[in-house]
Formats: C-alpha cells, structure tokens, sequence
C-alpha cells in the first residue's frame, strides 16, 4: 500500500523502508547551539561544580560571575559600560579564559582624567571595547605557565588576546612576572573552572586605541574658528550695539563683567545680554543658593550669608551674573570681623553693596592659586566689583593677606566652596578700599615788590575816559 506524503507522490513502501534503513546508518547530525543564557547569581546557579553546564549556559560557578562579583568593581563596571558581557558569555561557554584584572586604583585615580573621558564617550565604544578586550586572553594561563627568566628570547611567550593583539608574558629574575611590562600584583586572584584572573597594577593600553585616541586629540587642538570682530558697546546705554551672535555652550561672556552688572550704587552700567541671549548656560541661582547654604552649614559666616540675602539684592545679582557665563570669587569676613562694623558704617545708602562689592573679585581664584601668585611676585593687585578700587593681597606668615596696613585680613578658611564657577575663601576681616589722599601743594614764591599805582578819584576816573574817547588821554601822565 503506497503512503500519501504532502507535496510527493505516492511512494511505495519498500522505498520508505530503504530510506528508514540509510537513516539508521548516517551518522548523527551536530546539535545546533542553544541560545546563551546570561550569569545567572550564585544563589540561582546552574549546575554544581563546573563554570559551564552547557553550551552557551554559565552558572554561579564561572569566571565571569566573579569578576562581575569581585573587588575589580572599575573593571566590571568598564565591561557592562563597553556592552561586552554577551560577548565574554560565549567566549566562556567555548573557552577558558585569562583576564588580567587591572587595580581600582589604576582606573580611578592614576589614569588621565582626559583619556577616561575619551573611553567614556558614545562615539568611542569599539576602542572601549578593543581596550577591554586586550585584557582577556581566550586560553587559561595560571601563575604557574609563566616563563622561566632567561637572558635571550626565550624567556617570554606572547599570547593573542580577544581584541587580537598579542600581551607579552615574562618573569623577572626575582620571580615577579608581568604582562605586556606591567607587574603582576595579584597573581591567581580569582580562579574558577572555565578562567582565571590576574591583579595587574596599571591598565594595558593597546598602540591603536592610544593612536585613535592621540588623533582625536589632535584634531580637537586644530580645529578651525572663525575670527570675529570684538563687540561693538553703546557708550550711552552700555548695551552691545548689535545683538551677540550665537556662542557654545560655556564661551566666555560678550562684555566685560561691568557693563553687565545691574545699575547700583556708583555703578552706572545697565544690564547686558551675555552669550545665547536668554537661554542661559549655567544655572547661576542654584549654584548661589548652594554657596549660601554651604556658609551657613559651615558655620561663622551667618552675618555674610544675612547681607547677601537680605539687606541687600547681591544674591540675585551675583546668579544673573553667573548665568551668564561669569565667574566669581567671594572673600566672606567670619562673624566676628562683621560684628566690628559700626552702625554708621551701614547706614549710609547703598553702604553694604559698597562693602559687599569690593569683597567680590571678578575672577576663579583658590587658595592655591592666590597663594601661589603671591608668593611668586610679593603682592598681587585683583580687580574687584567696586570700581576703579583693586584689592591688594600678599604673602604673610605663610598665608595670603589682604588690604595695606591696620585694615588687612587674613586668608583665614581656605576654599569653602569651589565649582568652577564661584570660590568662597574665609577671611577674618572687614576691608574697605584706601581713601583717596588728595594732597594740595602750596608752591612758594618769592615776594616781589610792585609798584602800587595812585588811586584815582572818580572826577579824575571820569576825565580820562572823555579824554580817551577823544584820544588825547596819552597826554596826562595820571591817566596812563
């Protein structure tokens, strides 16, 4: 009896016998792969005491569990940023692996801030990933298959890592080894069934991530920008004559500081646009706000904090100011130098903007910074807020001193606050700017005599101005 098969004829029955006969003597086809299984926790392994229960399945138990679970948290982190653990999941479910481990340290503190943020951005996945990768080597290599110290060549062995680059394995002969030149700290730190890892001391940079990296650089530091010409000022309104073109995020301002503060005591100059119009760049209330507050909890800088807030508007001022691009250093006088103004001092109009304008320096300065200017040229004069005064400081028992004579304050708490954008530094004294001495030379003359003219009477007044009108007043001596 023929079987009816879908889309076939009819096939008689001995022939599907003979086919059942050949299928039973072919060898076995391979298994396709099962899609991969992510770690799973220790809690919730797969499996008892191998890494790898299956293809393409880890459990608790494998190298890639621990290190995600190990004290290398730069490094963990570094490879769930780089998008690489579906990666090292099949690399482990075909291989053993070694991953040279760096220090935290190594990738926190003693790495270039510039390169870190280089491997941190979108745009450089593929040399975060090639840089991680050149830190696994698909094969086990325990502390033990280390080459022996020898004078020649053979004394090393080189190892292709995942990213394709070759490491250069070598023990020194007082039996530290190293990889790629830096020194094993931690040798078998962690070792598991399918891998093992190594604590290094130092990231391992591979030439072409360092060479993408020195070309991105460099391109930065070339880069073309367009003149323009400096920006045109109404003397009248000190307001830029033509509006300010477009800027980046963080350019410097389009005016100087002056002609952008809002018209106060003495100060003539009305508010000016700062780069981008009204869309600010920097969020100028929240970071005074947030310098206010850090006096306040810091404690003795109460009365400060009450002048800037209440009697007078500088708080304001100062986030417009920073808003617009500015930048700004504060010398806060502690309470106890506060308590010894006096009531005249404060009473005059306008009297603690005054007092507040000269303590405001419009330039980021720290303590390191004025110290090391002071102590480089011996006294240093800054430009304060309260024109045309400057404000004098100098070095002085190891510390940096402000003002001339009984007047002058220490720096007495150093950088209280510092953002890049505003710097509180703690003073213990009140500063006024240095009167004005108007000296007035008398200049002596030696006396001369001169000869007193007789003193004509008004009858005689009278006949020499007739005689002059007729022109004969030359002829009377009196009326000469």
């Amino acid at each position: 009896m023929d079987v009816p098969i879908y889309g076939v004829p009819a096939l008689p029955a001995f022939f599907l016998a003979s086919l059942l006969f050949l299928a039973g003597t072919c060898p076995a086809l391979p298994d396709h792969p099962r899609p991969h299984a992510r770690p799973s926790s220790p809690a919730g392994g797969v499996g008892g005491g191998g890494g790898v229960s299956g293809p393409g399945q880890i459990n608790s138990n494998s190298i890639l569990v621990a290190l995600l679970d190990s004290h290398y948290t730069e490094l963990a982190e570094l490879v769930e940023k780089a998008l690489l653990l579906q990666t090292l999941e099949e690399t482990v479910g075909r291989h053993n692996i070694t991953i040279f481990a760096p220090k935290n340290e190594a990738l926190e503190r003693d790495l270039d801030p510039e390169f870190k943020s280089f491997l941190l951005e979108p745009r450089n996945l593929k040399s975060l990933q090639t840089l991680l990768m050149f830190h696994i080597v698909p094969s086990r290599i325990d502390s033990a298959d280390w080459p022996e110290p020898a004078p020649s060549a053979a004394g090393h062995r080189e190892e292709l890592s995942l990213s394709s680059h070759r490491l250069r394995l070598a023990k020194r002969e007082s039996g530290e080894r190293e990889v790629d030149r830096a020194r094993v700290i931690h040798a078998d730190a962690v070792a598991r069934p399918d891998g093992v890892i190594h604590g290094i001391e130092r990231l391992l940079i591979p030439q072409s991530v360092q060479d993408d990296f020195n070309r991105r650089r460099s391109l930065r530091s070339i880069t073309a920008v367009k003149p323009e010409g400096a920006p045109e000022v109404d003397p009248r309104t000190h307001r830029l004559k033509k509006p300010a073109p477009p800027a980046k995020a963080g350019s410097a301002p389009a005016l100087p500081i002056y002609d952008a503060m809002a018209p106060g005591p003495s100060l003539a100059p009305a508010p000016a646009p700062g780069p981008g119009g009204p869309h600010h760049h920097f969020d100028g209330e929240a970071q005074v706000k947030d310098f206010i507050h850090t006096l306040l909890h810091y404690g003795g800088y109460n009365e400060m904090a009450d002048i800037l807030v209440n009697l007078t508007s500088l708080a304001s001022e100062m986030g417009r100011l920073v808003s617009e691009g500015y930048v700004l250093t504060v010398l806060a006088p502690n309470d106890e130098a506060m308590a010894k103004l006096t009531t005249d001092q404060l009473s005059e109009p306008g009297a603690p903007e005054q007092i507040m304008y000269y303590h405001l320096i419009p330039e980021y300065q720290t303590e390191e910074s004025m110290y090391n200017a002071v102590r480089r040229f011996g006294k240093v004069k800054y430009d304060t807020l309260r024109l045309p005064h400057k404000m004098v400081a100098q070095e002085a028992d190891g510390s940096v001193k402000f003002g001339q004579g009984e007047g002058s304050a220490y720096l007495f708490d150093p950088d209280i606050y510092t953002d890049g954008r505003i710097s509180v530094q703690g003073i213990d004294g009140v500063l006024f700017p240095p009167e004005e001495e108007t000296e007035v030379k008398v200049e002596k003359k030696t006396p001369t005599k001169v000869a007193a003219k007789p003193r004509r009477g008004k009858l005689l007044e009278l006949t020499c101005q007739m005689l002059t009108a007729f022109g004969q007043h030359s002829r009377f001596n009196s009326c000469r």
